[in-house]
């Protein structure tokens, strides 16, 4: 496995359930065509994601490849709570990261495997500084629509007016973007958002646009293509989603879980086709406990089906424990589960009810979605009442609306697998991108590492940290 014969790719992930996995999944297309794809994210993550599958410091092979993970400490102790403060915590890991990461890459250097190109998700930027300081090609991965990658673009220039504090209801109109009302705007950019410290996060990574040579997107070319083609002109975009299919590693046992997930197959196979409502807000907004009782009843109104995950606030979050109404699971009975599984890896291409303001993809495409912009819920904003959500789920699942929504939805279910299978548009991307890589690599010099004096300069209560 010399560095003449195989490309290194070195994946480095913000320690968040919802950025490892999109990463991963790119590390596995690109081993898959392959590529030698080491994946990184701290060790505070990395402990879970071995006991919860095979996050394992071995190369595994992945398609034509090989994929393996190589975590690192942060510099804080096990239970520290400055982790669940973004404020604090990203600070941090750029201050570890940047003197860990060109010691990392200086011993795969060492050992004949020279990294070629640095890949990050967009709440570490710094990554990008780093690759820039040794010389190494990088590229960033954005794994929402275009259309919010460009509303947060405008945002940071200023491009355009957004809602403010003085001016909360002012409509937004983007480029190739039909008119978003006030409350459509992505939710972290509203002036009254709960989540500030997720927008300065986000917008991190704009201060740092310039410097990857590539911007991989977990769209595709067909969904968004104005968007897209306009972005292009700002930015070097490459759409190369929907990145949970993988054809040439369909079945891969690498898996970013933190948890083991609850085994619901047998349940929902049970249950007739398009039948079951799936209901998950991430693992960082945290609702109401108004609005969990209005979703509850509303659920039971509708009496649909329904898969709920509920994700408990971490201890150290500051945050009471969310509650079920009194009798809700007894009066769901086999009609309620909860448990951990994506709606977009369905495949009976399900309609989505959208409570947020960050679905402007679905919005663009107008088909498969039923949208409510009452503000989901979050603090600060808007309670969406039981009447609202049984009248949309009714409306997705049974009513005279759902089967136009059922065919839109299939018809962008095809159009998904065939950008990623031979020849659609986003596996061109990919190839391209997995070219670009190899031909960057050979202008490297054979070691792009810092000087021994560099390499030393490190901070002493942090060690590598190289599992089995």
């Amino acid at each position: 496995m010399g560095s003449e014969s195989v490309v290194h790719v070195f994946l480095v992930s913000f320690p968040g359930q919802g950025h490892v996995n999109p990463l991963l999944r790119l590390g596995k297309r690109l081993a898959s065509k392959g590529l030698y794809v080491t994946f990184s994210t701290p060790e505070s993550i990395g402990k879970q994601m071995r006991k919860a599958s095979n996050a394992s410091g071995e190369p595994t092979p992945v398609g034509d490849g090989w994929i393996r993970f190589e975590f690192f400490e942060d510099g804080w102790d096990e239970n520290e709570p400055r982790r669940q403060d973004l404020d604090q915590y990203l600070p941090q890991l750029e201050l570890v990261g940047k003197e860990l990461l060109p010691r990392m890459l200086k011993k795969h250097a060492d050992e004949d495997r020279p990294v070629s190109c640095l890949i990050n998700n967009p709440f570490i930027p710094w990554v990008s500084d780093v690759a820039e300081s040794l010389g190494i090609p990088s590229a960033m991965l954005w794994v929402q629509s275009c259309a919010c990658f460009s509303a947060y673009y405008h945002y940071y220039h200023g491009m355009v007016p957004f809602p403010s504090e003085t001016e909360p209801e002012i409509d937004v109109q983007l480029p190739c973007m039909p008119l978003l009302k006030y409350d459509e705007v992505p939710s972290f950019l509203y002036p009254t958002t709960p989540y500030p410290f997720l927008r300065r996060a986000i917008l991190g990574q704009y201060k740092n646009l310039s410097k990857p040579f590539c911007v991989l997107m977990d769209t595709f070319q067909e969904l968004e293509p104005e968007v897209i083609e306009f972005a292009s002109t700002f930015c070097p975009i490459k759409p190369v989603g929907p990145l949970f299919k993988n054809p040439k590693a369909p079945n891969s046992a690498v898996r970013g879980d933190f948890m083991k997930a609850d085994d619901c197959i047998g349940w929902l196979d049970s249950k007739p086709p398009s039948s079951v409502v799936y209901i998950s807000f991430g693992s960082v907004v945290y609702l109401k406990q108004e609005q969990v009782d209005e979703i509850a009843h509303g659920l039971l109104n509708s009496e649909v089906s329904f898969l709920w995950v509920m994700k408990p606030p971490h201890k150290d979050a500051g945050l009471e424990l969310l509650v079920l109404p009194d009798g809700f699971l007894e009066k769901a009975g086999d009609r309620g589960k909860g448990g951990a599984m994506e709606s977009t890896r369905a495949s009976s291409s399900p309609p989505v009810c959208c409570m947020f303001r960050d679905a402007l993809r679905l919005e663009l495409v107008d088909g498969g979605a039923v949208h409510r912009h009452a503000g989901g819920g979050l603090p600060s904003m808007g309670i969406i009442t039981r009447d609202e959500v049984e009248k949309c789920l009714r409306e997705a699942i049974s009513g005279p609306k759902a089967a136009e929504m059922k065919e839109n939805a299939s018809k962008w279910k095809k159009a998904a697998e065939n950008a990623v299978a031979e020849g659609g548009s986003s596996e061109q991307n990919m190839q391209a991108f997995v070219d670009e890589v190899r031909r960057r690599s050979l202008a490297l010099p054979l070691k792009s590492t810092p000087s021994p004096i560099e390499a030393v300069q490190v901070v002493d209560s942090v060690s590598l940290v190289a599992p089995v």
